[in-house]
Formats: structure tokens, C-alpha cells, sequence
């Protein structure tokens, strides 16, 4: 009886003490530290790596060229508000965005005399109401973000608020569960 009881015994020690040293290295691998932020001596080796690739040099050319310029002006122009999050007054002068752009749902606005990309997160209870702009259609926006891209010849504003008439049209709805 005693070695029946050790024979059964035996591979439960065996089998408990390798899912036990198992958990350990898995636990050692989750223990790593998360990488630190890169100073601004490693970033700019970074940057300057990456000018020196095919993406990196069609990208300076783009800035250097008058579309970039003009690009990077326009952001510019608006960056104050941009970075304030204050009212742009805005015209709509295309409810539709450049012919292959794969931003979502936007439209093209006036802002300031220079032209924009005005581009939206919707949610569907919010599309009805961002679909009644019309063109020439004076709106008040807010963003936190300007961006641009060699594949654009305008600045890309990702709007966070919507106003035309006194009266909120679209409001985007932060994302659950973090960023």
C-alpha cells in the first residue's frame, strides 16, 4: 500500500514543482522594466537615422518643396488655438475630402483665409447632425490636434467639437477604456 501511495505521490511532486518553476520564469519575463522615454540626444540620433531612409528623404524633399510650406504654414497659423483648445471659426467649403484620402469622415473648411482638412471620429447618433452641413455653412471648432502628410496638400485638424448656430453638432466622445 505504502508504494502504491508513493508511486502516485512521486509524479504529483514532479508534475507541481515543474508548473511551479514554469510561473517563475514566466513572472521574470513580466518583471522586465518598461523602456524609458529616449533623452533628446537619443531622439535626435533617432530622427537623424530615420532622415536617412528612402521615407525619411522623400519626406524633407516634401517639406522643402512650396506644397509642404504652404502645408506646414497653415499649421502654423492655427497652432495657437490648436494648443489653447480656443474657437476657430470656420467655413465649410467642401463636404467632401480629396479624392483618395482614407482619413474617415471629414470635410474641407476654410479657416483664417487657408484651406483645411476638418476631420471628425463620429459616433452614429452623431452622424445625422454632422451630415446637415452644408457648404458655406459658418461653424465654430475646437482641436487639439493639426497634423500633416506628404500625401495631402492641406493641414489635417482632428476636430473635437462642432458648433454652428449657437448650437453643439458633434462633441467627440472620449474612447473607453484609456487612450
Amino acid at each position: 500500500m505504502k508504494k502504491v501511495i508513493y508511486a502516485l505521490m512521486l509524479p504529483l511532486v514532479v508534475v507541481s514543482g515543474i508548473v511551479f518553476a514554469n510561473r517563475e520564469i514566466k513572472n521574470e519575463n513580466t518583471k522586465k522594466p518598461s523602456p524609458k522615454p529616449l533623452s533628446v540626444a537619443e531622439r535626435k540620433a533617432e530622427r537623424k537615422k530615420w532622415e536617412a531612409t528612402p521615407d525619411g528623404i522623400k519626406y524633407k524633399k516634401w517639406e522643402a518643396s512650396p506644397e509642404g510650406k504652404k502645408v506646414l504654414i497653415g499649421s502654423a497659423k492655427i497652432r495657437k488655438h490648436i494648443t489653447a483648445f480656443t474657437n476657430m471659426e470656420a467655413v465649410v467649403t467642401s463636404l467632401s475630402l480629396p479624392p483618395g484620402s482614407r482619413l474617415g469622415f471629414g470635410v474641407m473648411a476654410r479657416i483664417n483665409g487657408d484651406d483645411y482638412i476638418v476631420i471628425f471620429e463620429p459616433e452614429k447618433s452623431q452622424l445625422e447632425q454632422l451630415h446637415s452641413l452644408k457648404v458655406n455653412d459658418k461653424i465654430i471648432i475646437r482641436s487639439h490636434t493639426v497634423s500633416h502628410a506628404p500625401k495631402y496638400s492641406y493641414p489635417i485638424v482632428s476636430c473635437e467639437y462642432v458648433e454652428r448656430d449657437s448650437k453643439v453638432i458633434f462633441k467627440r466622445v472620449p474612447r473607453k477604456g484609456g487612450c
